[in-house]
């Protein structure tokens, strides 16, 4: 009976040369604007730029890119913000869009990605560290498979790669956790990583079960018993990086639920060849 985290659609599309490289880019999104309600002068021509975060500002190297926000408000749902704001739903659309994209060009997620990345050079470091400390292309048991995902955002450069397994009956379980985190200058490392582990557990018992329905009015969720979050021995193991930077002081309290959202649907995909395009995952490998 809280405040809800708004809900958006994104349409992407993309043109793309003969290799399968995306060369223009374009991206919808309609939601709801919190900024509108709460600090109105934040937007700017009509835009909220909470609406567009990870959008318009994502860290790939496309030679055209247009993105725009139609405001579509909820009737009768308050909503306000959530860990990571904006940027969850932007990492979400966009790293979710680039895996599609590698899949159509036949390429490696990876591969692809660093090669969008040569003006992104923190970026792109942080991408290759996190898949060569993940053993990214070496091969794993049947039923297993590795996704990756990267996310700028607050000023701080995060990758992430996720191990999941999937069962027949379309359960999912994360195993394995890797992130490197670029947040310039550090000023106290436990801190970091404690933020990256939570943004994890919080990041992935969101996009697994997070789900609140509403039937006759009322609110069918009652308590984590229905409401899930990852139990103590359903989390993954995880390995936290921090890189050694001089660079300004960037944020690190959301980026790491941001990041690791795709990572695990884009694992789902390796492993189950069936694509997660909406969250929470819920019942839709069930259903496939």
């Amino acid at each position: 009976h809280d405040m809800y985290r708004p809900y958006y659609y994104d349409r992407l599309s993309a043109g793309v040369d003969a290799t399968g490289k995306a060369l223009a880019w374009t991206h919808r999104i309609a939601g709801s604007s919190i900024v509108g309600r709460y600090s109105p002068a934040w937007i700017k021509n009509g835009v909220d730029p909470d609406a567009v975060d990870g959008s318009a500002n994502q860290p790939y190297g496309f030679s055209d890119i247009h993105v725009d926000w139609v405001a579509l408000e909820p009737p009768g749902v308050p909503t306000a913000f959530w860990r990571g704001v904006g940027v969850t739903r932007g990492s979400f659309a966009v790293e979710s869009f680039v895996d599609e994209l590698a899949a159509h060009a036949k390429q490696d997620p990876l591969a692809y990605r660093v090669a969008l990345l040569d003006k992104n050079p923190r970026a792109k470091a942080v991408l290759q560290l996190a898949a060569e400390q993940a053993g990214w292309g070496k091969p794993l048991p049947a039923g297993q498979a590795r996704g990756i995902a990267l996310c700028t955002g607050f000023g701080s450069y995060i990758a992430q790669v996720v191990q999941v397994s999937t069962d027949k009956d379309g359960t999912v379980q994360p195993l394995h956790a890797w992130c490197v985190v670029d947040c310039g200058v550090v000023v106290n490392p436990d801190t970091v990583r404690a933020q990256m582990e939570s943004g994890i557990v919080f990041g992935l018992s969101a996009a697994l079960y997070g789900e609140i329905t509403i039937k006759s009015g009322r609110v069918e969720q009652t308590n984590f018993g229905d409401y899930r979050v990852l139990r103590i021995n359903e989390i993954p193991q995880i390995d936290v990086h921090i890189v050694k930077s001089l660079e300004a002081p960037g944020g690190i309290g959301e980026p790491g639920t941001s990041c690791v959202m795709p990572a695990l649907t884009n694992a789902i995909f390796a492993a189950s060849g069936k694509r997660i395009r909406k969250l929470p995952v819920g019942e839709q490998l069930r259903t496939a």
